[in-house]
């Protein structure tokens, strides 16, 4: 059903909701998996507003998220395609889901603000945008309930 799954992760608590419901069923459709970072430049770090964090630093630490995240992939017996992009976070997650051919691309969900309602979710962008599947990750999916997801491993007979 699914075979390309997209995981969008920016190691929130959102996003690793959305990291383990999309890996459960990633595993369950035998997908193959693709964990997509995007470090957002947001309008509002100018260095007018005195905001400015340096890509640089922002990039670095994108990267450890996006390698703990793939770490977490791979206990699991996933081999997933990291990329680690730039940009608005819904644009991006739309091209790299175009781009791969996503059949799936799983997004967390964070409450928002009045402010952030009136221009709309990444989710809600992502449906109207895209032609695959869409899925805003919310189930909790404990430690111990992810932890059954690893394979089991084999016991080597002699």
């Amino acid at each position: 059903m699914y075979k390309k799954v997209l995981l969008a992760y920016d190691g929130s608590v959102e996003g690793r909701r959305a990291l383990r419901e999309g890996a459960k069923l990633a595993q369950l459709c035998r997908s193959e998996v693709f964990l997509l970072a995007v470090v957002e430049v947001s309008s509002i770090m100018t260095p007018e507003a005195g905001l400015t964090i340096p890509i640089e630093l922002q990039t670095e630490d994108y990267k450890a998220i996006l390698n703990e995240g793939a770490e977490r992939l791979k206990a699991l017996g996933f081999t997933p395609t990291t990329r680690l992009e730039v940009g608005d976070a819904g644009q991006k997650i739309a091209e790299v889901a175009e781009e791969i051919g996503a059949h799936l691309v799983v997004v967390g969900h964070r409450p928002q603000g009045a402010l952030a309602r009136w221009f709309g979710s990444i989710g809600s962008y992502l449906v109207k945008r895209l032609r695959c599947s869409v899925l805003v990750a919310q189930t909790e999916i404990s430690d111990s309930e992810f932890e059954r997801l690893k394979p089991a491993e084999t016991v080597a007979s002699g």
